[in-house]
């Protein structure tokens, strides 16, 4: 029986083997022909097979149902309110791994659970007590809570400083376009397929929602919330207030341009003149102590020597 079962594993890993690399070339020449738009030949496969690869593997027929249902039901238990809020912070976040608002939740019950649980396992391998072991499981819980928080806070600043940089960019673009005659929705056209980045990508939602239906005002305004940057805010607002009072776009965009360059101008200069007083710190920590030992270390020696006498 023994025998029967090592044979079985055998020949299944072998047969599994030729499966992938099979696989793998149908993909391949899927691939090309969309490049080449060459006709694929369709290899001969069992019904049974075709239909299982179409289904997809019974690991996953079983667990996506099952995962679907889950989400579902964990999302009737959420607050709406708390659904729209927490909706629009992956969204200042720039929607990291395309999660949703249930499945920023599920991952934080995962962490509240896992984290407590890996920091007891590690107080048991230390030998820790039943007072120790309390505390790292409340560390845990603690940075099961703030991490998640805190990891969409670094990501909204990222995304907030990579849209400060595009700004002055994207306003030269937008101010040239509308001094060539466009309109406002034919410079965002323009624009979003000139450019690339964050702020692109909100220029192109922004957008979708005209094209959808609303108005320019809440698209406008949907760019300013998701963007957690003051320049931008000030942008979007002077653009509703010429377009309600109906000033002329050209002139509000030129004057806007020229102050975005004018405040980046004055970071810079506040970073240069920041510089000499960060250095001070690796100077005096690393640097002076260093440059002591290597020129007063001789005479201190020597100093030591000549008092031992």
């Amino acid at each position: 029986m023994l025998y029967a079962a090592f044979c079985l594993t055998v020949t299944l890993a072998i047969y599994s083997l030729f499966v992938v690399r099979e696989e793998r070339s149908q993909k391949l020449k899927r691939r090309l022909a969309l490049v080449t738009g060459a006709a694929i030949e369709a290899a001969p496969q069992p019904a049974e097979k075709s239909s299982a690869g179409r289904e997809g593997t019974l690991l996953r027929r079983l667990a996506l149902p099952l995962w679907r249902e889950f989400r579902r039901g964990f999302g009737r238990i959420m607050e709406e309110r708390k659904v729209a809020k927490l909706e629009l912070k992956l969204l200042q976040a720039g929607r990291p791994f395309g999660m949703s608002p249930v499945d920023y939740r599920i991952v934080q019950l995962c962490l509240v659970i896992a984290l407590p649980g890996l920091c007891v396992f590690y107080g048991y391998t230390l030998g820790m007590g039943f007072g120790e072991k309390f505390l790292m499981a409340l560390l845990g819980i603690v940075i099961a809570i703030v991490l998640p928080g805190y990891y969409l806070r670094l990501k909204t600043n990222a995304r907030s400083r990579l849209a400060l940089r595009e700004l002055p960019d994207v306003l030269d673009l937008l101010t040239v376009s509308l001094e060539a005659g466009l309109g406002f929705d034919a410079a965002l056209n323009k624009l979003v397929g000139k450019k690339h980045g964050a702020l692109a990508d909100e220029f192109r939602r922004c957008l979708e929602e005209i094209r959808l239906g609303k108005t320019r005002r809440e698209a406008l305004s949907g760019v300013r919330d998701r963007l957690v940057l003051d320049e931008l805010r000030v942008l979007i607002n002077s653009i509703l207030q010429a377009e309600k009072l109906g000033v002329g776009m050209v002139q509000v965009l030129r004057v806007q341009s020229q102050e975005v360059r004018d405040q980046r101008k004055q970071r810079a200069e506040e970073a240069a003149m920041k510089a000499p007083i960060k250095m001070l710190f690796p100077l005096v920590l690393f640097i002076f102590p260093s440059l002591f030992i290597v020129l007063l270390g001789p005479a201190a020696i020597e100093v030591i020597t000549e008092f031992s006498k």
